[in-house]
């Protein structure tokens, strides 16, 4: 009669050696030049920091145990300043190696928060008395964007800002503008005046002869219904023009 053992199974002598888990933790050189910039940030404000810096700051989030400075600094270069960086397209952002959704969702949030703050400083205000915090506001808005917006400022009969509406995005040198649409809009606001702002990406705020004429335009679409015109803005990056103290209104 045949005896039959119970042979041990072989993956019991075969298991591998367990190998530990990968730290979670940032190296040490990591988490104190980290601690060092918070520290500096703390004391002295943005304005002890450089633009790259401060983009360190903001990606610390996204990325919590890397060295991002290698990041910051592509980014700089890329894009050329901080402001620059968090207003690029998410397409164009998403473009840069290291760059994944995690830092597009902070760089974003930096810029909605700015533009926010920026908006609160002139939103039910009195329009002419806020008049350097509406600029501030435009700069903050479009002042670095790639391309062409066009946003219409609606306000009542005491010329307090009830809505800040864009209008038409569009390329590197044109937004395409309806003023039937902008008069339309004005009367569903019961707004009184409006005032018109665009960008110009190329950073000079000159205006063009198209620019010029879509203004008369608007302005004629305006009288027809009794709506004030108070000025047309063109944001550069550094500086704006009114089209009514250039005498073009």
């Amino acid at each position: 009669m045949s005896h039959f053992a119970e042979q041990p199974l072989p993956f019991l002598f075969d298991e591998a050696t367990a190998a530990p888990l990968p730290s979670r933790r940032a190296p040490s050189y990591v988490v104190d030049h980290r601690e060092r910039l918070r520290t500096r940030f703390m004391d002295g404000g943005a304005n002890a920091m450089p633009d790259y810096e401060l983009l360190e700051l903001v990606l610390f989030r996204a990325i919590p145990r890397q060295d991002v400075k290698p990041l910051a600094h592509l980014l700089m270069k890329k894009f050329g300043d901080f402001n620059r960086v968090v207003s690029a397209p998410s397409e164009r952002l998403r473009g840069i190696k290291g760059v994944g959704n995690a830092v597009i969702c902070e760089l974003k949030i930096v810029e909605a928060s700015a533009q926010r703050l920026a908006r609160a400083r002139i939103l039910n205000q009195q329009v002419i008395s806020s008049w350097d915090a509406l600029i501030d506001y435009c700069h903050t808005t479009m002042a670095h964007r790639e391309t062409e917006q066009f946003r219409v400022l609606f306000l009542d009969r005491k010329n307090v800002l009830i809505a800040d509406e864009e209008q038409g995005k569009g390329t590197v040198d044109h937004v395409p503008v309806y003023p039937r649409e902008v008069v339309k809009r004005a009367l569903e606001l019961n707004a009184s005046a409006i005032i018109l702002v665009h960008n110009h990406p190329s950073g000079d705020p000159t205006p063009s002869q198209s620019d010029i004429t879509m203004t008369d335009q608007m302005g004629q679409a305006c009288d027809a219904l009794g709506l004030t015109l108070h000025d047309h803005l063109i944001i550069g990056k550094s500086q704006e023009i009114s089209f009514k103290s250039e005498g073009y209104l």
